[in-house]
């Protein structure tokens, strides 16, 4: 893997770039209590903040947010409608309803519910009856509804996460990532708009019981909209929340605190901190050269490389001496090269976190070089490759 300073960067931005391999370690720009976190901007997909957001955790009731995505996917593409109604078996009665002693909304034994009341039931109370009420309803039996569960986050690119059940409550061999919690509540944000919007309802009655949602965002006048909780005795206490202030909108997850109020802390705080300490800056223009990349014989020794879009991303407002970027791409890249043809990312870190990658293009085509120019590449190799 080649790297290549992008020298227009360090002008464009009016302060200095460094490439990776010669910046000192950096420090993470926050801090937080969380064992694990993981925080987005929702426009341009900035990495914000990441503190051990790959480790594997035990997502608990998080665990509802994919159980939903399958719901909200079967509504927008027809298979069920919000109407639907669902049978209430004694499995869903027991192991999530009222003799259950977990989240519940109270389900009736054999009564049907329609499917909107169940999604209600979800995404305020966290209600397991609900869960599995639809799990059997979609499936015919929570197991089966598991499998679609994992088959539905590889299709969205959830690529860590694996479910057992609709529900969250424990089970060997369920597990997910708190980046992976934070893409999938905005892949829900962004896919299903008119669905969304449960998540932020206030409270919800059934079976004649009030509760209020369980989420400590809502009641914080910060601008939380969503999603969820969750608790499990080897991944503490969670949440994944979503704010939008003035036209900005970020989405966090996090895992291994300690409280519920410690939880809300926390989150709010990082959360305020997304919102309040970055700004959108445009680094490259649409077409603009960002680099170049090494050219194996070819009839120039590099090729220019742009991104077919505008490059955008958050910055830190304070510490921008913590930006860090590089150009990568395996190369020498062998020619002929063709214009538009992958060759590379640009990858841009803040402090210690990668916060963006944008992919690179050739801006130009570059054909086969002469016979004395392929030899002179040739000899190069020989003398160079062995060090790469």
């Amino acid at each position: 893997m080649k790297s290549r300073f992008p020298a227009p960067l360090a002008g464009l931005l009016g302060f200095g770039l460094l490439l990776l391999s010669l910046a000192p370690a950096a420090a993470q720009l926050f801090e937080t209590k969380a064992g694990q976190a993981f925080m987005i901007d929702a426009e341009t997909g900035t990495v914000l903040f990441s503190k051990d957001a790959d480790r594997p955790i035990q997502p608990a009731s998080l665990a509802k947010l994919m159980t939903m995505e399958v719901v909200f996917n079967a509504i927008k593409s027809g298979r069920v409608t919000l109407d639907d109604t669902f049978v209430v078996s004694e499995n869903a009665w027991r192991t999530g309803g009222a003799p259950s002693g977990t989240s519940t909304m109270f389900a009736k034994l054999k009564s049907t519910i329609r499917l909107e009341d169940l999604i209600q039931g979800v995404t305020v109370q966290a209600a397991n009856d609900g869960c599995i009420i639809i799990a059997e309803g979609f499936a015919g039996s929570e197991a089966n509804f598991a499998t679609e569960m994992t088959e539905r986050a590889r299709q969205i690119g959830l690529e860590k996460s694996t479910f057992v059940n609709s529900t969250g409550l424990p089970a060997d061999g369920q597990q997910t990532t708190v980046r992976e919690l934070a893409l999938l509540a905005l892949h829900i944000w962004r896919s299903y708009p008119d669905l969304y919007r449960y998540y932020g309802q206030k409270d919800f009655t059934w079976n004649k019981i009030t509760q209020r949602n369980r989420n400590p965002l809502l009641a914080m006048d910060i601008g939380a909209d969503g999603l969820a909780i969750g608790r499990s005795e080897a991944s503490g206490f969670g949440v994944v929340g979503s704010v939008s202030h003035s036209g900005r909108r970020v989405v966090a997850a996090m895992s291994g605190l300690a409280s519920d109020r410690e939880r809300a802390e926390e989150a709010r705080k990082l959360l305020d901190w997304g919102l309040r300490s970055f700004q959108k800056t445009e680094i490259f223009t649409k077409d603009e050269v960002v680099g170049e990349a090494q050219v194996f014989g070819g009839s120039k020794s590099g090729v220019a490389l742009k991104a077919k879009a505008p490059v955008v991303i958050f910055l830190p407002i304070a510490n921008r001496d913590k930006l860090i970027a590089k150009i990568v791409y395996d190369g020498p890249v062998a020619a002929p090269v063709e214009e538009g043809q992958p060759v590379g990312a640009l990858r841009v870190w803040i402090g210690d976190t990668l916060s963006q990658e944008t992919p690179l293009f050739a801006a130009e085509s570059i054909g086969v070089g002469s016979l004395p120019q392929r030899a002179l590449d040739a000899a190069k190799e020989l003398a160079v490759g062995w060090l790469r």
